[in-house]
Order: structure tokens, then C-alpha cells, then sequence
């Protein structure tokens, strides 16, 4: 299967928030939720979406290991492809970071969207942050047009990132959707771009139906 990566800045525009989860983002994290909590309908594999935790983990744990206090950095990876987010005190630092990411052996490409600026989000600022995220899935969800599940939100002071496996049109309309909330100042997208034709082959075939002759003699 083909994949094309598009990263792409969209300016915001406007309407409400709610509460999600925004990647770890405190000190300096990295994360992800139980293996339990995967969804069926992730277009990763099971296998990728392991490997996805384990880079948080580890690439979180090494910057936290090097970097100490000197930045806040969060580290997010889809499909093996990590954005950073946060803050580093300068350009040297924001650097370090990404080699400390790339040097993880099953990265395929890191996006470094640390900013070069002091650490001034404050609890409020990280708590609307995980409100904005929230409320931009909500809109996903609730929009029938296009299937959640495949896309992940993450916000850093109130720009929101769209990371995922989706076709032209849902890189599209996610970008749309996301524009719509209050608040935002800016999308980017940081998606796996396939057609809809890949997309087609890459959902599972339903399940044969068996006759059940146990009750028949």
C-alpha cells in the first residue's frame, strides 16, 4: 500500500469545547493508553499501535533522562510517525530533542513542533488545551461523514494537530471540523494519506455466516 504523508497549517475560525485527552503533556512525557483501551476500528494494526506506545514511552523516558528541567516536551506518535510539542529554552535544546526521538529504532519521521520560548503554559492553559481537544473529537464523532476513530487530536496552546490514516476527503473535512472550534487559532495536519481505493481494501471482510445443525436433529 502507498502512503502519503501531508503536513498542512490551517488558520481557525470559531464554536465550543469540551473535555479529551491531549497527549501527556506535563513535564516532560511521553504515553498512551492501556493496550485494552485500542480501538476495533483503528486503522493501525494491533501491532502498530503497540509500537506507538512503546515510542511515547521510551522517547518520553529518554528526553525526561537527558533534558531534565531545560524543556517540556510532549512526544505523540501515530504509525510510528512522532510529533513534539512544548517548549525548549532555545534552538540547541529544541534539537536534542529530536535526535533523542530519531534515535528510537522503529521511528519512521519526526515532526518537531516544539517552540523556542520560555515555559509559560500555565495549568489553565493545559487544562484548555485538553478541553479544545476534546471538543474538536466531539465534532468528529458527531459528524457522520467521516469515521472518528481514525483520526488523533492533539492541542498545544490552542493549536490543534490531526494525525491518522485517512483518504483526500477526510483530510479535508477533519480539517474543516477542527477549524470550527472556538478558540482554535490554527489546524495542522500530519496525515497518512491513502485513496479510497486502499481504504476500501483495508477493511476486514465480514465474517462467513454458519449454520448451526445442532438443533435440527
Amino acid at each position: 500500500m502507498k502512503l502519503q504523508w501531508t503536513r498542512v497549517a490551517c488558520a481557525a475560525l470559531t464554536v465550543a469545547a469540551l473535555g479529551g485527552a491531549l497527549s501527556g503533556c506535563v513535564a516532560l512525557v511521553g504515553g498512551g493508553a492501556a493496550v485494552a483501551g485500542m480501538s476495533a476500528v483503528d486503522r493501525r494494526t494491533t501491532g502498530s499501535q503497540v509500537e506507538d506506545q512503546g515510542i511515547e514511552l521510551r522517547a518520553g523516558n529518554r528526553i525526561g533522562e537527558v533534558m531534565g528541567e531545560k524543556a517540556r516536551a510532549s512526544v505523540t506518535s501515530y504509525n510510528r510517525m512522532v510529533l513534539l510539542t512544548g517548549q525548549a529554552g532555545n534552538a540547541t535544546d529544541k534539537a536534542a530533542i529530536e535526535k533523542l526521538v530519531r534515535e528510537q529504532a522503529t521511528v519512521r519521521q519526526v515532526y518537531n513542533e516544539i517552540e523556542v520560548a520560555p515555559f509559560t503554559a500555565t495549568l489553565g492553559q493545559r487544562s484548555k488545551d485538553t478541553m479544545l481537544t476534546g471538543q474538536v473529537k466531539a465534532s468528529l464523532l458527531n459528524a457522520k461523514d467521516i469515521t472518528s476513530s481514525a483520526i488523533k487530536v492533539v492541542t498545544e496552546n490552542r493549536v490543534v494537530y490531526l494525525m491518522g490514516i485517512v483518504t483526500p476527503r477526510e483530510s479535508k473535512r477533519a480539517a474543516e471540523i477542527a477549524r470550527g472550534v472556538n478558540d482554535v487559532t490554527k489546524v495542522v495536519r500530519l496525515f497518512e494519506v491513502i485513496s479510497e481505493e486502499e481504504l476500501a481494501a483495508m477493511k476486514p471482510e465480514p465474517a462467513p455466516v454458519t449454520e448451526d445443525r445442532s438443533s435440527m436433529n
